[in-house]
């Protein structure tokens, strides 16, 4: 009797069990579907019912490691060492970067040493090869050399022109006495395109204009090393100038780079042009400030107002009389712009080239043809 009674309260426990969860559970889920939510006891079974969907977070570790963001570059990063035989014991350690596979090395001309120098590379393998300094490029400042060697691992660019403010970059040095490598992280501020290179107060013609800023303290930027972005693309090398006794640190853009490569190559960067002003690469805030038609291009100008101090004596400039305060607008009909500028412009020709110069005079617009 007792077995039986056990047996039928067992029942009822499960048969209200599965009561509770059918009602709960099961009906309401169906009277949400298309095909039973027509049978009207499914409907008054889901009343004041709440279904609740499962959800998950799903966290993406963002990589938090330096070393292998970088494991594309850093095989191409180099530590560069100039010395004299005179006192070799004085050595100068500099960073570089591979540019081509078969031993073409890039620096920032500051780095090493020029005059009565000789020059050892130590690669990330631990090999030490001589080289040779092939020449430094005057637009960029940027100094190639080159070893005897084959298969090296060489830089990836990336396209400049596709970098905004705000992105995470990776410097890479390795200038200590050993090879070894050192990262830096940090932010990209921008892109100046009025920036110019040269350590004189106004821009000139025969150096860059417009590079990367960032956010890395002076301390910790490795001159001549390649900045990375978070996939491994170098889009800069950084450089250095000192205006009004004070270093400024900047990046050349990958874009710029592969312009100079071009030239290097083909060993013509040796013939890079001269035109012979100073200037001041016009915006639309400028000219509408000092009364200017034009909104673009670049004003010849000296704060002095003098002639002879906007345009360099017997240069290519003076010789086709330009003159103080004419607007360059145009070259070879290429419209002059701050993306892109004269200084670019330019060292896309060598010397000797005649060019075709649009210019405003006095709000006239004339042609003056100017041979490098």
């Amino acid at each position: 009797m007792a077995k039986k009674l056990f047996f039928l309260l067992l029942v009822i426990i499960i048969s209200g069990i599965s009561g509770i969860l059918a009602d709960r559970f099961i009906f309401p889920r169906l009277a949400a579907s298309r095909f039973f939510s027509r049978y009207e006891f499914l409907k008054k079974a889901a009343d004041n019912v709440t279904i609740i969907n499962k959800t998950e977070q799903v966290y993406v570790k963002e990589e938090s490691s330096i070393n292998k963001i970088t494991n594309q570059a850093i095989s191409s990063v180099v530590n560069i060492i100039s010395y004299s035989e005179k006192n070799p014991t004085i050595p100068k350690n500099g960073t570089g970067t591979i540019v081509t596979s078969d031993g073409i090395i890039m620096t920032y001309f500051s780095t090493i040493n020029q005059e009565n120098s000789k020059y050892k590379i130590m690669l990330f393998d631990g090999n030490i090869y001589d080289a040779e300094l092939i020449g430094v490029d005057s637009w960029s400042n940027l100094a190639f050399l080159k070893i005897n060697a084959g298969n090296l691992p060489v830089v990836s660019f990336g396209n400049s022109d596709d970098y905004k403010p705000g992105e995470k970059v990776i410097a890479i040095g390795n200038d200590f006495s050993h090879y070894q490598n050192r990262f830096t992280a940090g932010l990209l501020n921008g892109f100046n395109p009025t920036y110019n290179i040269s350590e004189k107060a106004l821009p000139v013609s025969e150096k860059m204009e417009g590079v990367f800023l960032t956010d890395f303290s002076s301390e910790s930027l490795p001159v001549g090393g390649p900045i990375v972005d978070y996939s491994g693309q170098t889009i800069g090398i950084i450089g250095v100038t000192v205006k009004d006794g004070k270093k400024e640190y900047f990046e050349i853009p990958s874009n710029k780079i592969k312009i100079i490569l071009k030239k290097v190559v083909k060993k013509e960067f040796s013939s890079n042009p001269e035109l012979g002003i100073y200037f001041i690469s016009l915006n639309k805030s400028y000219a509408l400030a000092n009364n200017i038609e034009t909104k673009q291009g670049s004003m010849i100008f000296s704060p002095s107002g003098q002639q002879g101090l906007a345009v360099i004596f017997n240069t290519p400039a003076a010789k086709a009389g330009l003159k103080i305060y004419d607007i360059i607008t145009k070259i070879n009909d290429e419209e002059i712009s701050l993306s892109n500028n004269i200084s670019d412009i330019l060292y896309r020709y060598k010397k000797g080239d005649e060019l075709k110069f649009t210019v405003v005079r006095n709000r006239k617009e004339m042609e003056i043809f100017v041979q490098l």
